[in-house]
């Protein structure tokens, strides 16, 4: 996909994000907005997926381990065309499949998520079992940086790098916010490369908001033979919206009227 279709994309995933929070029950607003770049040049430049085939074998794997980013999930899986783009309206209605967290009754969601710290896990379960199968399938997986405070994500890490799963690729969205301030107030994760690097994964740093840098980044991995890969992508929290941006009280909200009206002028002025 070219550079405007990019920019196109994922100003109209961010349009469904913000619609989404404009239900009765609202939704994780703040980190599906950071996430939301990563994900659209994921599902349109790298991943390899088909809608039309979303059990094939030799599918790339996605995991969104940090599972309250649902609603950005099921807006870029609705523009990839693995879902109806009107069934985002039934977002937590009752009878719908679109949950709060991700479930695999929607086409596209690999595994159920939202307790956190479980899906680097699962992800290296997928790589190791392409590899025993001789396929070239890679794993991605999006974790939370206030995600990063579970233990369960540092075994895996340490797992994954004694396997020397290099087809295995973590992507942090590193917003510096989480539900009650800011992740280094509460539980420091600086200096987030280097414990990384001490893990032995290869690491590169991006601006998680550049399209291009994410597109060479994640297209081009594995970089190293033997090591798993990690992006960690430098983010905004409620990146598109400057009323919501780099603002703890964005992680969940339900928008009024007037706030929604208020935020889809805000996109469509291409308020970034």
């Amino acid at each position: 996909m070219t550079a405007d279709g990019l920019r196109e994309t994922a100003l109209r995933i961010r349009r469904h994000i913000v619609d989404m929070c404009a239900g009765p029950e609202g939704g994780h607003l703040g980190g599906s907005l950071s996430s939301a770049d990563i994900l659209t040049v994921l599902y349109f430049s790298v991943l390899r997926c088909d809608p039309a085939a979303p059990d094939d074998p030799g599918r790339d794997v996605f995991l969104l381990s940090k599972g309250h980013g649902a609603i950005g999930l099921y807006a870029t899986l609705a523009e990839r065309g693995y879902l109806p783009v009107a069934e985002l309206a039934t977002y937590a209605r009752p009878g719908g499949r679109l949950m709060g967290h991700p479930v695999r009754a929607v086409p596209g969601v690999e595994m159920p998520t939202g307790s956190l710290g479980h899906g680097l896990a699962l992800g290296l379960g997928f790589a190791l079992s392409a590899r025993l199968a001789g396929r070239a399938n890679r794993a991605f997986v999006l974790l939370g940086d206030g995600e990063l405070q579970e233990g369960s994500c540092w075994e895996s890490a340490i797992a994954a790098a004694a396997q020397g799963a290099d087809n295995l690729v973590a992507i942090v969205d590193r917003n510096g916010l989480q539900l009650t301030g800011a992740t280094e107030q509460i539980s420091p994760l600086e200096p987030m490369a280097a414990r990384w690097r001490a893990f032995n994964w290869a690491v590169r740093e991006v601006d998680g908001h550049d399209h291009e840098a994410l597109r060479e980044a994640l297209a081009s991995a594995p970089w190293e033979p033997g090591r798993p890969s990690v992006v960690v992508a430098s983010t905004v929290k409620g990146q598109g919206l400057a009323m919501v941006a780099g603002k703890a009280h964005s992680h969940y909200a339900t928008l009024s009227e007037r706030m929604h009206a208020r935020a889809v002028r805000a996109l469509r002025a291409g308020d970034r």
